[in-house]
This record gives C-alpha cells, structure tokens and sequence, in this order.
C-alpha cells in the first residue's frame, strides 16, 4: 500500500535525510512540503527543501509556513546544521524572500488530497496554525500524525530536559498534542538510537561517487556536532526514523501516555513529561528495531556506498 505523505519540516541536515527518503521510498507518495523555522530560517528552508527534493528527485511543491514560534522569540540552531542549514554545504544559492503564512500547512494538505500521514520535523507552529485556521480540514485530510519531537526519559538536547523542536515553540506542541489528532511521538528516546558512525561518512565524503560526498558533506557537520558537544563519534540522524516509522509502525513499541508540555520560561521550557488527568494521551515510541531500518535507509539513502556493517560502531 502506498501512503501520501505531507512533510513539515525545518532543513536542516537531518531533515534533508527524510525529504529524501520519503521520496524515494517505494511505500509513499511524497504529496507536498511545507516549511518552516527552527534549524535555520524560513527563507533558507524553503530554499534547502527545493535543493533537496531535486536530489530526490521529487515534484513534490513545496509551501511556506510561519517564519517563529507563536508566543517566543525566534531562535536557530546553526550551530547545529550550519549557517545555511544544510551542514558544510555553505556554497548554496542566496535564497529568495518568502512570504510567511498562517495557512501554509493548509495548502499543502489541500494539494496533496485525502488519507495523509502528516510526519512534522520542525517546531509544530505549522500545525498549530493550521488547527486554529481551519480544524475541521486538517482531521478531514490527516488520518496519522508523526512527530518527530520530545522526549520522555532521556536527556534534553536542548537544556537538561527539552527536546529542540518542542523547546522552540512549546505552546504550539501543547497545542498540538491536545488537539486529539492521534500524535505518533518519535522522540529523543528512540532517535538517539539512529547513529551513521563517523567512520561511514568519512567513506562518503571520500567516496568517488559525487552523490555519495553530497551526503558527507551534509553529514561531516553533524559528526563534528556531535563529538563537540556529546563526545559521540558518529552523526544521530533523527528525522529518517519518523519517516521509517510512518511507513513501518511495527518497527517500533508504541506505549499510550498522559503528556504534559512545559510553557514556563526556565530551565524546564518544553519539557515532554509524563502528565496526569487534564493531559493528552499520546503515542510514544520507546523501542525501535534499527535492521530494518537500517535496511531501509540502505536502500534509499546509501545504497551502493554503504552496507549494514557500516552502521555498527
């Protein structure tokens, strides 16, 4: 069977990984792409989207969504992607003025038609705004929610507790998660699992084919990323799991939970908690089992270059 996807989402290094999977996958139809803020401007993600989907390649159009968060201040993690968002990619094309709009996510919907599984990358203002703009049409037309986002127990990446895409716009996420969409979360605590060893994009970056040294320049970021900040010698590659998982569910253990956001402005900001009564019930995948998908992104992602022994450490 094949799904229609809509993708949400902030390019971002990550994020590039996922537009090009769910467009190349054989299981999804890629109907549409919006963007917005988070791992680099509004602007520049539209820009990076379009770069990527023709890598893909894909037709997919691609919409603008908000430009910040609902109710904070607009902040980027280039420190994270890169000035342009797409890693040592710096060498892009500028990118053009974009028009924010509140209905982004709307059209993009409208365009790729019934029975959509929605997978958000990015901070969930796109949503938020589209629930409040017009509800009636995002639960006609979005039958699966896959978030990429929270965490539950592990460790922040943003602060002690907070997951980025929450962090940024934690009213937008509550929002969200009581709208009764039925939200798959696809947090720190399964994605953390999803590491490409340094080792293997090393062989990217050095590989003869220059499809293969696009990915390692994408990702020989991430690893330096990581290594920095974490001590981890190998780049976490969230975004590609949300996707794997909307189009395999049964790749992970999903466990129903009361969750609750935090909107206060501390250290706390954007934590993903287990709630009470008042909370919504959401999906959480704790587990996932990694050969398929590394299987998956083999195929879609790294075939030709790499093997599943290059995802061991």
């Amino acid at each position: 069977m094949t799904r229609t996807f809509v993708i949400d989402t902030d390019p971002g290094i990550d994020d590039a990984l996922a537009l090009l999977l769910a467009a190349r996958a054989s299981a999804a139809r890629l109907g549409a792409v919006c963007v917005t803020y988070g791992n680099t401007t509004l602007d520049r993600a539209a820009r990076n989207a379009r770069l990527v989907l023709a890598r893909g390649p894909s037709a997919a159009p691609v919409f603008a969504g908000w430009d910040r968060p609902l109710a904070r201040p607009l902040i980027t993690a280039k420190e994270t992607h890169g000035v342009e968002g797409l890693g040592d990619h710096d060498d892009l094309p500028a990118p053009e003025a974009v028009a924010p709009s509140r209905r982004g996510l709307l059209d993009a919907l409208a365009v790729a038609g019934e029975d959509v599984t929605l997978v958000t990358l990015g901070p969930l203002t796109n949503l938020a705004n589209a629930l409040a703009e017009d509800a009636a049409q995002v639960r006609r037309r979005v039958t699966r929610h896959v978030m990429m986002g929270g965490n539950v127990a592990e460790a922040g990446n943003t602060g002690p507790f907070s997951e980025f895409n929450v962090w940024c716009d934690p009213e937008a996420a509550d929002a969200v998660l009581r709208a009764g969409l039925g939200t798959e979360m696809v947090g720190l605590d399964v994605t953390r699992r999803l590491v490409l060893p340094a080792a293997a994009v090393a062989k990217l970056a050095t590989h003869a084919d220059p499809a293969a040294r696009w990915l390692g320049r994408l990702l020989g970021f991430y690893v330096r990323f990581h290594e920095e900040v974490e001590g981890l010698r190998g780049a976490v590659i969230n975004d590609p799991l949300a996707v794997a998982l909307a189009l395999q569910p049964a790749w992970g253990t999903l466990e129903r939970l009361p969750l609750a956001v935090d909107l206060g402005a501390g250290e706390d900001r954007g934590r993903t908690a287990p709630g009470g009564r008042g909370d919504p019930t959401i999906g959480v995948y704790r587990s996932v089992d990694l050969p398929p998908i590394h299987a998956l992104l083999i195929e879609h992602l790294f075939g030709g270059w790499l093997s599943a022994g290059d995802f061991l450490p």
